[in-house]
C-alpha cells in the first residue's frame, strides 16, 4: 500500500488491500462494540452465534437491532430466528471470551454451539429460544422485521420481551451498570476487552456545563 502524508488512506488504497487484512481494517475503524452471543434453535439443534452489531432501535416500544453476514450461504442464526420467532441476546463476560469467540466457527446445521464451546443453555418460561446460563445480561426478543441492505448484510429488528440482569446493577434511575456485570467487548474481528468508566454525566442542556453524575445506588 502507497505511504500518504498523516497516515492516508483512500478509497482505491481500501480496495487495493487483500481481502482479510481489508476486513480486519474495515471491522476496526468504528471502534469498541458489544460483545454477544445470540441463541437460537431448530426442530435438531440449539444455535449459539457471536454478533458484534448490536444496537438500541427505541424504548417505546423496546426495540433492538442487529446486523448479520450476507445470506449467500446457509446462516443457522436468522433461518431460526425466522422460523421461530424467538431469539435471545447474551451479554459476553469478559471470564469466557475464549468460549464466545469459538462460537464463530463454522458449525454444521445440527451441531449444538452450547455444547461445542462450553456453555449452557437455559430456558425461561416466557421465551422459546435458548438463553446463555453464564451471561449476566440476557435479553429474549421476539422477531419484528428484517431488512436487507445495499451489501446484502441483513438487518434484524427484535423487541423485548424481557430482560434477566444478575445482581444489583439496575440503578435507580433506570442506567445499567454492564461494567459490575462484567461485560465484555470487541474491537475488529478478534480483540476482546475489558472496560472501564471514565465519567458519567447529566442530562446536557444549551449553555449549561456538564457535570459528573453522582451515584444513586441500585433499584430496590
Amino acid at each position: 500500500m502507497t505511504n500518504h502524508p498523516e497516515n492516508l488512506i483512500s478509497a482505491a488504497d481500501i480496495d487495493a488491500m487483500e481481502q482479510r487484512y481489508r476486513a480486519n481494517f474495515i471491522n476496526s475503524l468504528s471502534g469498541f462494540k458489544a460483545a454477544n452471543v445470540v441463541g437460537t434453535r431448530s426442530a435438531e439443534s440449539e444455535n449459539l452465534a457471536i454478533i458484534s452489531s448490536v444496537f438500541h432501535v427505541g424504548a417505546s416500544p423496546p426495540l433492538m437491532g442487529m446486523l448479520m453476514r450476507p445470506h449467500t450461504v446457509a446462516r443457522d442464526t436468522l433461518e431460526n430466528l425466522l422460523s421461530t420467532k424467538h431469539y435471545t441476546i447474551n451479554h459476553v463476560g469478559t471470564d469466557w471470551v475464549d468460549k464466545a469467540h469459538q462460537t464463530s466457527a463454522r458449525y454444521d446445521a445440527g451441531v449444538s454451539e452450547f455444547a461445542q464451546c462450553g456453555l449452557t443453555p437455559w430456558y425461561s418460561a416466557r421465551c422459546n429460544a435458548p438463553y446463555v446460563k453464564e451471561s449476566r445480561l440476557r435479553i429474549g426478543l421476539e422477531y419484528s422485521q428484517h431488512f436487507s441492505l445495499e451489501n446484502d448484510t441483513v438487518l434484524v429488528i427484535g423487541k423485548i420481551n424481557e430482560v434477566l440482569v444478575s445482581g444489583d446493577a439496575v440503578q435507580h434511575d433506570g442506567y445499567v451498570d454492564i461494567e459490575a456485570l462484567g461485560t465484555a467487548c470487541i474491537s475488529g474481528l478478534d480483540s476482546y476487552h475489558k472496560t472501564h468508566r471514565l465519567a458519567q454525566f447529566t442530562y446536557a442542556k444549551p449553555d449549561i456545563p456538564v457535570s459528573k453524575k453522582a451515584s444513586k445506588g441500585t433499584a430496590r
